[in-house]
């Protein structure tokens, strides 16, 4: 492995790190001290070499058998927001959505409110147009900074990105390290009021306080995901300690101790079953990375 001044470590348990708190380890954990270290980094190591970023593992399945090569994870230093004007944020792609929009609402910007509601970072949810309540990051991102695999570094505009639901083209092994979004100028009382709204009904409606990993299947055209789900009768389906949520049956959940493999095949499950009942076959939502163990 090249040299690093961030923190480089092998055989990285990834489990404590993903929601599902589940799976196996990295073969490489790299978290860099600054961009100069991560593109410095990516430079010098062999081209053969897998890299994939981590955020906050909110929507993500590592298989048993770990991740090949080199996880990124953005730390501390890439946690910045910064106003750049009346409308605009600078947030690096270790910011967390709920960072984002408190610091929207203290500057004064609305139309951002939603990323409160993506339990994820920066780089996360631009990598795969996160969206929630009716906006996706589409609506509001001008540009974003990413370190390529090769260690250069480019600026990709919004329509680099070929955004389309829950999906981006951002080259394969890119790390973006930070992004600008653009809302629009309003009231923080008006703003803190909609990020209120939007709480209480995700609390209401989603199994926040499980072990879980977000919307397992994208909606199909015309479709609601959990509808389908619950039409096929897998409302609270089991697989071992995996299970389908009862409250949202979009998410599944990890009881105790349930494998990767278990919650993974307990959605493939859902997808036979879905698929059998509707004809409808559904997409997964949720990354799933690394092999099987």
């Amino acid at each position: 492995m090249p040299a690093v001044r961030g923190k480089l470590t092998a055989a990285a348990p990834l489990a404590p790190l993903v929601w599902f708190k589940s799976g196996g380890a990295a073969e490489w954990l790299f978290e860099p001290k600054d961009v100069d270290d991560l593109a410095s980094f990516l430079a010098a190591l062999d081209p053969a070499v897998p890299v994939m970023g981590l955020g906050l593992g909110s929507n993500m399945i590592v298989r048993d058998g770990g991740v090949p090569g080199v996880v990124v994870r953005l730390g501390k230093a890439f946690g910045k927001v910064e106003q750049v004007d009346a409308t605009m944020l600078r947030c690096g792609g270790g910011a967390s959505g709920i960072l984002v929009s408190s610091s929207a609402r203290d500057a004064g910007i609305g139309g951002v409110e939603f990323l409160r509601s993506i339990p994820g970072t920066v780089g996360g949810f631009v990598r795969m147009n996160g969206g929630a309540y009716g906006r996706e990051v589409k609506d509001v991102l001008v540009e974003c900074d990413v370190v390529l695999r090769s260690g250069e570094r480019k600026t990709l505009a919004l329509a680099d990105l070929g955004y389309t639901y829950r999906h981006s083209n951002l080259p394969e092994g890119a790390i973006v390290v930070s992004a600008t979004f653009r809302g629009h100028k309003a009231d923080p009382a008006a703003i803190q009021a909609e990020m209120d709204r939007i709480s209480a009904e995700r609390e209401a409606s989603q199994p926040l306080r499980s072990k879980t990993g977000g919307s397992t299947f994208k909606n199909p055209p015309g479709h609601k995901a959990w509808a389908l789900v619950d039409a096929a009768g897998c409302r609270g389906l089991r697989k071992g300690d995996a299970q389908v949520s009862e409250k949202h049956c979009n998410f599944l959940l990890n009881l105790g101790n349930a494998s990767s493999a278990e919650i993974e095949a307990l959605g493939e499950e859902v997808r036979d079953k879905v698929k059998a009942q509707s004809g409808v076959t559904l997409e997964w939502e949720i990354q799933r990375v690394g092999v099987a163990k």
